[in-house]
């Protein structure tokens, strides 16, 4: 509400002042600028859309929680019709991840890694091979595992859920491991709670979503990094077996304190790249998928892209590097999806899949079930295209030019930060709630970039920025006003401009 009388005041004095606003009722919507299409699902066939592998052969290979995978032909037809699906293999345990090597599907299901081929060329899979089961299940239903693709080594990393919430009696349980092309078991991170997905960035580091609970105060998307600690000691016990790769087990975080207080007294832990703000940019993150496509996907070459299961929505991650760790912003960018989003892949053609369930947990979107393809109409929509942390405070950089006027005006823009508690019990609410100061903004030459001189800065804070105000040069305001930067450290000394 706080939001909305400051959008409407700000509106107000921008009419006073002769700037042109455009009318709310013509203005364009995500749909203009990413489309998607929605596949149409053999009859009685229920495909929990859990995961995607492009094939060779220009087959789409989608898995199912059910433990079945389909194969579906043109897969980037206008329209996807039932008779483009095959049913490929079943009887599997609940496939959540897919990677394609040497004519080889592998697939993490939830009690190992495996590979399945068609050998003789009949369009079903008829070798299946276990290539690691190292870790352990119990019959819980928490029990998700997740696997990446293929890394530059060969290896695939594998996120495994907790038993439940808090802690794990099963190996490996609320850890990271990586299966190399061996087929061996390295234990590789330690503090996992309930993963969503696991995917590379363009550099190729690694990350993982992983969901709200305890040790979690908000969901957030991690970076795995060898020898590291991610938060949650309930899967501490496993050091006993680990410690020739990892090492002794790190000092245990305590229960009721911050993020970066922490981190500043446990070197093995990491803190969260990006916290995503609950239920403002959703509740259950869950898939990941990096655009490479050399801008076939629109503006966002480089950027990494999150679902979110309650939400039935995938949203817009912008990372950098300060002080030797990833951090940086989330945005809002498409919402619709007809069930739970959970598994996403971006293609070199340009395409995201991205597949859904409502099973277990509900979802806006009201389907039980989904498989949908989101493609760039061409158009480039008016957004912030990153935001990076500056000594004094904030660059944003635009896909498009903005109004001097509107962009350079300090009240086309709100700011509070906040944070979460670090602590045992489930969750936590917003707080350390502080409002900072934008004293100026400076909007570049090209209009392309404005510079937010910020007193207030809050290490370890979301720092929520609404830009509720800002005009592009043809006076469209953006399509998304909400920006999340995870500031856990404040750049020292100067910084190069954004690119």
């Amino acid at each position: 509400m706080f939001h909305r009388i400051c959008s409407v005041l700000l509106g107000m004095s921008l009419l006073s002042a002769g700037v042109v606003v455009a009318d709310d009722a013509a203005l364009p919507t995500e749909d203009d600028y990413y489309r998607i299409t929605r596949f149409e699902v053999p009859e009685d066939v229920v495909l929990e859309a859990s995961a995607f592998q492009l094939m060779p052969d220009g087959r789409m290979a989608v898995a199912s929680r059910r433990g079945e995978i389909w194969m579906i032909e043109d897969p980037f037809a206008d329209e996807v019709k039932a008779e483009q699906f095959t049913r490929f293999a079943h009887g599997l345990h609940e496939v959540l991840s897919l990677a394609e090597k040497d004519g080889w599907l592998y697939l993490t299901q939830r009690c190992d890694l495996s590979r399945i081929k068609d050998s003789d060329g009949d369009g079903l899979a008829d070798q299946f091979e276990v290539v690691n089961d190292g870790w352990e299940i119990s019959g819980d239903y928490h029990e998700y595992a997740f696997g990446s693709k293929f890394d530059a080594n060969g290896d695939i990393w594998v996120t495994l859920c907790l038993t439940g919430s808090f802690s794990s009696k099963c190996k490996y349980r609320g850890w990271c491991v990586r299966i190399n092309s061996e087929g061996e078991l390295i234990p590789t991170c330690s503090g996992i709670r309930s993963p969503g997905g696991v995917a590379f960035n363009a550099e190729g580091d690694v990350f993982y979503t992983d969901n709200q609970g305890p040790w979690n105060g908000t969901c957030s998307l991690k970076h795995l990094i060898p020898g590291k600690f991610m938060g949650h000691p309930g899967g501490f016990a496993w050091y006993d077996i680990a410690e020739d790769v990892m090492g002794p087990r790190p000092q245990e975080p305590q229960s009721g304190s911050r993020f970066m207080t922490e981190a500043k007294k446990i070197p093995e832990y990491e803190p969260p790249v990006i916290l995503f703000p609950y239920k403002k940019m959703g509740q259950s993150a869950s898939g990941i998928a990096c655009d490479t496509t050399g801008g076939k996907f629109g503006p966002f070459e480089g950027q990494m892209f999150v679902a979110d299961q309650t939400f039935s929505t995938v949203m817009r991650c912008s990372l950098e590097k300060v002080q030797g760790h990833y951090q940086g912003a989330c945005f809002p960018f498409r919402e619709g999806f007809g069930s739970g989003s959970l598994g996403v892949e971006m293609t070199p053609q340009g395409a995201m899949f991205v597949g859904g369930t409502n099973r277990g947990w509900g979802s806006r979107g009201n389907k039980p079930f989904a498989v949908e393809r989101l493609d760039w109409t061409g158009k480039v929509p008016f957004e912030i295209h990153s935001m990076h942390a500056r000594p004094d405070g904030f660059e944003l950089v635009f896909t498009q030019p903005v109004d001097a006027e509107t962009a350079g005006n300090v009240e086309s823009y709100t700011l509070e930060t906040y944070t979460y508690i670090f602590q045992a019990s489930y969750g936590s609410p917003e707080v350390d709630h502080t409002t900072p100061t934008i004293e100026s903004a400076t909007v570049s030459e090209d209009g392309l970039r404005v510079r937010l001189k910020v007193d207030g800065l809050q290490e370890g804070h979301v720092h929520e920025l609404h830009s509720a105000g800002v005009r592009s040069a043809d006076g469209l305001p953006l399509l998304h006003k909400e920006a999340y930067y995870t500031l856990n450290y404040i750049p020292t000394g100067e910084v190069a401009a954004a690119e």
